[in-house]
């Protein structure tokens, strides 16, 4: 990547051709705004991975170069990669809404890096000012609570990211409604660039507000006469409010399952986002005690996650709630990209156990905090930006965004799909694309290990796919003898018992490559034997069964 002195670059090191991972940067000269640092959820073919962060090692080596990271709110998909970041770059100042200071609080505390972090209160009002750059905020609507776009001013004009949005004019919990004024404004200032949420780019029409959500969730848990378990993102304060206040209405008690459910309620309580009657919260004990129609059970899992609660209640696994027979299981929420088959599964599960389940927008149970083509339209209208680069999206969201802020005015040759890594650089004479930086993925498994690796990836999916071949033989090099076996064992390949002559036959082949090798030299390479019986096992397989199996040679030396 070359950046001339004059130029504004700006990157994504996560977020573009996907949904999550997001994080974008703003660099002029010496000085790098990072915005967001989030997770994705892994597909079903990464096998063990618990999510996937970023490649921070552009950051890393630039440092010296970072003034702040910015938080545009407190979602999984933008600051679940804080606590990795702050690992590698532990001098990073990170600057987050209330209630999204509070959730990075906890992970942070978890990583054992909170004391070593220094954090920040942003508000709408506030504004970060540095040598060559500033920062500013804006007010926008989503799907949690204290949601900000943020501008990044340069000496060439603002960098404007809208992190996610909608425009709900009727929000829950006396929130306010976005700040149309203040993005006009910036509009009529001078943006260089749009950054815009390109999730719902291909929904035509305005995103529903949480308050029709809100009433039509009432008005079905009203209807509802058994035990209600009410399931949807702990961070989701909006939807736990209408539950709670559902549950007061009709005379039920809450309990409440699921440790990020908990500290969401309990820092929804501390902000004063939730206002909560003392005798409304109940423990498991005294919840299995009430009729079922004075009972609402308050739960994380919607996302099918195997160790949530919901999930423990549906497999009958959770220690102190057991599913019944006319329970209806509310799931206020959608599945994320990654997350659909182990949520349909989930349901099945609860549906076979007897509850009745109401999950999907046609239940109006749920409503976007992303908005659609009329929103996204309104928002490069109000901004009036020179560049647009749509971000937070699929490739094909993006490609859509770029035609709906054409029609809205923007010239498509201002227009950049970029991939995560790609930069494009702003100048007094126009823009162009300014090389790449790395922005690969990088995977967490169930341990809490970073970087796991593509080639642990892939060995795990050869396993799950086309199994595992282990020959073991004892040999004597000094004599060049295979003194036992080779013997083949088999784990997800094939049943041995009804293969006994391909097992046989492999044995051979074993047996033949190791007597070849051996007599070639004499101090023979154990690498070089493991290596010539895998690619020959490997190759004789395949023309017997086309499948090629992981392949494990153990040798044991007689000396």
């Amino acid at each position: 990547m070359r950046i001339k002195n004059n130029e504004v670059a700006v990157y994504a090191i996560g977020g573009l051709h996907e949904i999550g991972k997001n994080m974008y940067c703003v660099q002029y000269q010496d000085e790098i705004i990072i915005m967001d640092c989030g997770i994705k959820f892994p597909e079903d073919d990464l096998l063990g991975i618990n999510y996937v962060i970023s490649d921070y090692s552009y950051l890393i080596k630039n440092r010296k170069k970072i003034k702040a990271l910015v938080v545009s709110h407190g979602h999984e998909d933008h600051i679940g990669g804080i606590p990795f970041l702050l690992e590698k770059i532990p001098e990073i100042p990170v600057y987050a809404t209330p209630f999204a200071l509070s959730l990075i609080r906890g992970k942070l505390e978890e990583h054992g890096i909170l004391k070593t972090t220094e954090l920040h209160e942003e508000h709408e009002d506030t504004v970060l000012k540095f040598k060559k750059l500033s920062v500013s905020f804006f007010r926008t609507t989503h799907s949690i609570p204290d949601t900000l776009g943020i501008a990044v001013h340069t000496p060439l004009g603002a960098v404007v990211f809208t992190g996610d949005f909608k425009f709900d004019l009727t929000p829950v919990m006396d929130q306010p409604a976005p700040d149309f004024q203040k993005m006009a404004k910036l509009g009529n200032e001078g943006v260089l660039a749009l950054l815009s949420d390109s999730t719902n780019a291909e929904v035509t029409q305005f995103t529903k507000s949480e308050r029709f959500v809100a009433q039509s969730l009432h008005n079905i848990i009203t209807g509802i006469h058994g035990r209600i378990i009410f399931a949807t993102f702990a961070s989701n304060l909006y939807r736990v409010s209408t539950a709670i206040q559902a549950a007061i209405d009709t005379g039920r008690k809450v309990a409440i399952f699921g440790r990020s459910m908990e500290n969401g309620v309990d820092n929804g309580i501390d902000l004063g986002y939730l206002d909560i009657p003392k005798d409304l919260i109940v423990d498991a004990e005294e919840i299995n005690k009430l009729p079922p129609d004075k009972v609402m059970i308050l739960c994380t899992g919607s996302q099918g996650e195997p160790l949530a609660a919901l999930s423990r209640i549906a497999n009958g696994t959770h220690r102190q709630i057991t599913l019944q027979p006319g329970d209806t299981v509310i799931f206020s929420s959608n599945p994320i990209p990654g997350n659909t088959l182990s949520v349909n599964h989930l349901i099945n599960k609860l549906m076979e156990g007897g509850a009745n389940v109401i999950h999907g927008r046609v239940n109006n149970v749920h409503t976007s905090g992303h908005g659609g083509q009329e929103e996204l339209k309104m928002m490069v209208r109000l901004t009036k930006p020179k560049y647009m680069i749509p971000v937070h999206g699929e490739y094909r969201m993006q490609v859509i965004h770029t035609q709906l802020a054409q029609q809205a005015g923007v010239p498509a040759e201002n227009t950049f799909v970029l991939s995560n890594g790609e930069v494009v650089c702003f100048g007094p004479n126009g823009a162009r694309l300014a090389g790449r930086i790395p922005a690969g993925d990088v995977y967490v498994d169930t341990s809490g290990t970073a970087d796991v690796g593509n080639v642990v990836v892939h060995d795990r999916q050869i396993l799950s796919e086309e199994g595992l071949v282990v020959a073991v033989a004892t040999v004597d090099y000094k004599h060049k003898r295979v003194l036992a076996g080779p013997d083949i064992l088999s784990r997800g390949f094939v049943y041995m018992r009804e293969s006994t002559e391909l097992i046989s036959q492999a044995q051979k082949h074993v047996y033949h490559v190791l007597r070849n090798e051996m007599s070639k030299s004499d101090k023979p390479k154990e690498s070089e034997i493991k290596k010539a019986i895998t690619e020959n096992l490997s190759d004789f397989l395949y023309s017997k069964t086309e499948r090629r199996p992981m392949i494990l040679p153990i040798i044991i030396e007689k000396k």
